[in-house]
């Protein structure tokens, strides 16, 4: 992954500034606005409850994903943490639950020890920092973009950050790999040709995220999946086949009629705790 010398050092600056932000957010402000992201999780993509989902230990300020993996984990999700096992190798995602074994990792952080090798269907990413077009900047290793280039189907990739994080553009790169959507205390954003477009109907989300797992799956089963990630597969992760629930699911969460959607879109947001711009 080369980066030209000038963006590496704007990034990097980038990187220390959003931190210190991060790091200056009170406790108590920085609770309120972990519980807006954890229920805009859970009731946004209720579709994770049939799903392997990877999510992070958090660090340094970062969005805390272990209250949504643990409402998630209760309704049937399996939760997996990604682990580095080389430097300049993709990732490999082991399941994790309350008391599983764990050693070091990277920043010290705790990994899974020795428990099965997944294959996650969904990805909680935390950026350090997110653009406009829904690329996020990470800490410069490379490795969610190393392991999503080779993936298909593509999990569904969730950013998850406040919004303080937000910035212009994170200059992207041919190998810098854009979320499905990103998720702020202010509301879920779905990133599409436009951009980020702040969807106000929780029940759209759920639309929106079952349309792209189920396009993913077919394009995939007609073989539209690479060599690489295939031989990927066979040596670093153990597939997890993606059961019927997920189709089940997608139909079972579905949106109202059409008359309702026009009810939601035409009178305030549907969530009182909701700031997407109106």
């Amino acid at each position: 992954m080369d980066i030209p010398d000038d963006i590496k050092q704007w990034r990097k600056v980038q990187r220390a500034e959003l931190v210190a932000r991060r790091l200056a957010v009170s406790k108590a402000q920085h609770r309120q606005w972990n519980a807006s992201i954890t229920q805009l999780l859970t009731e946004g993509f209720p579709i994770l409850q049939v799903m392997a989902v990877s999510f992070y230990w958090p660090f340094q300020g970062e969005f805390d994903p272990r209250f949504a993996i643990r409402q998630l984990r209760t309704r049937g999700a399996t939760a997996a943490l990604p682990v580095v096992v080389q430097k300049g190798t993709p990732l490999q995602f082991r399941e994790w639950w309350p008391g599983a074994p764990v050693t070091k990792g990277v920043f010290d952080l705790p990994v899974p020890d020795g428990t099965a090798v997944v294959r996650p269907q969904a990805l909680l990413i935390p950026p350090v920092g997110f653009d406009a077009e829904g690329y996020r900047l990470g800490y410069g290793g490379g490795y969610f973009d190393r392991t999503l280039a080779i993936m298909t189907p593509q999990p569904l990739k969730i950013g998850v950050a406040f919004e303080l994080s937000r910035i212009a553009t994170i200059r992207p790169q041919p190998h810098d790999v854009a979320m499905d959507f990103i998720v702020t205390e202010a509301g879920i954003h779905h990133v599409n040709k436009n951009g980020l477009e702040c969807i106000r109907d929780p029940r759209e989300v759920v639309e929106l995220a079952g349309g792209i797992i189920l396009d993913r799956d077919r394009a995939a089963r007609h073989g539209e999946g690479s060599s690489v990630d295939k031989k990927w597969c066979a040596t670093s992760c153990a597939a997890t086949t993606r059961p019927a629930a997920i189709g089940t699911a997608v139909r079972s969460f579905r949106r109202p009629s059409p008359r309702a959607r026009r009810s939601v879109r035409a009178g305030a947001c549907s969530r009182p705790a909701c700031r997407c711009p109106s």
